[in-house]
């Protein structure tokens, strides 16, 4: 149990407040997109074209019928090159385990502070394992309306407990399960977009890492309610250095797309979760699946809480660039070999540097 103090207030603090703080408030260039998260799925779900698919696995998780199987394998290639994301249903995930994980989180978070600071990660590390909020990285000096928890949850061998709540009693029980259920369902998405490039369905999987060295990294994001939401994001536009992005919420409205140059609200369709391209897979294959910029939103209304699932590889052990398959004249590699923290590291310097 880390037993650090916070530094700062946690954000579920000023949610109270009549106004957000001024280390909240984003530049004036990002507060012309922002408006009102409810209007904007309404505007979304009438979108038609500008809708995210919905990629339907059930053919991909049980091989049955080689036709239907090929058909899955295209939507959901079709899906990582033309948008970086889509919600997969019937994903192989029972509803039950799903709930079970939402409602650990959601108990751990509706602790008392003073609870919730017994796991407080120290903010002067580079780890972020525990309780945190984000701090200021970047010139703006801006701050996100978010708190989290965040911990390493597969290979189960590397697990740490000591980080890992004990309040509420489920919470290992919980997270175990869904872990040991989504891991297969990585497997799977992953073979599909190696057949996608053209690849061995394992060749993806075996350049990440494999079942041994894939490591996926939990954090719920808890976005408190917000007095001025029109003014702050709750996590600012971004892409995931990760391979794949696994994400599950608690069915409040938040998440958006930047497609074709407008920002597109994620609708919430029940039972679903929510996958998307990360950097790594994106250096895999010179550019062809798209690792998506996309941010989140907050609202006066309700607390929005999601799961992120980060399939990210060994971070010294592998080199990531783009395969040799997917390279010729005509197609140039549009990414320098860089090991995983290489990359993080110099995406964290150029960030730092705009």
């Amino acid at each position: 149990m880390a037993g650090k103090l916070a530094v700062g207030p946690r954000v579920e603090t000023l949610s109270e407040l009549n106004r957000v703080p001024i280390e909240y408030v984003r530049p004036d260039e990002e507060l012309v997109s922002m408006g009102d998260v409810f209007l904007e799925l309404e505007k979304s779900e009438e979108g038609g074209p500008h809708q995210i698919p919905i990629v339907d696995l059930k053919h991909l998780m049980n091989s049955g019928d080689p036709e239907l199987r090929e058909k899955a394998q295209e939507e959901t290639r079709k899906a990582a090159t033309e948008w970086g994301v889509m919600h997969v249903v019937n994903h192989g995930v029972p509803v039950e385990v799903m709930d079970r994980l939402r409602a650990a989180g959601t108990a751990f978070f509706r602790l008392p502070l003073e609870k919730k600071e017994l796991y407080a990660n120290d903010p002067e590390s580079e780890k972020l394992d525990g309780y945190g909020s984000k701090l200021a990285n970047n010139q703006s000096g801006r701050l996100e309306w978010e708190d989290y928890f965040f911990h390493l949850v597969f290979p189960e061998e590397k697990r740490d407990f000591s980080i890992w709540p004990k309040d509420p009693a489920d919470y290992i029980d919980a997270t175990t399960e869904f872990t040991r259920r989504l891991r297969e369902v990585v497997s799977r998405v992953l073979a599909a977009l190696s057949l996608g490039l053209g690849l061995e369905e394992g060749r993806l999987e075996e350049e990440v890492g494999g079942m041994s060295d894939l490591n996926l990294q939990l954090k719920i994001n808890y976005y408190p309610k917000c007095p001025e939401p029109e003014k702050t994001l709750g996590v600012e536009a971004h892409t995931d250095v990760s391979a794949l992005t696994f994400l599950l919420h608690n069915m409040v409205p938040g998440l958006q797309i930047l497609h074709e140059g407008k920002w597109v609200t994620a609708q919430c369709v029940p039972d679903s979760m929510f996958v998307h391209i990360g950097d790594t897979l994106e250096i895999l294959s010179n550019g062809r699946y798209k690792s998506v910029v996309h941010r989140g939103v907050v609202n006066k209304e309700k607390v929005r809480i999601s799961w992120a699932v980060f399939c990210e590889p060994p971070k010294e052990t592998i080199v990531l660039q783009p395969l040799p398959e997917l390279v010729a004249e005509a197609e140039p590699a549009r990414f320098p070999p860089r090991t995983f923290v290489e990359h993080v590291r110099h995406k964290l310097f150029k960030k730092s540097q705009e």
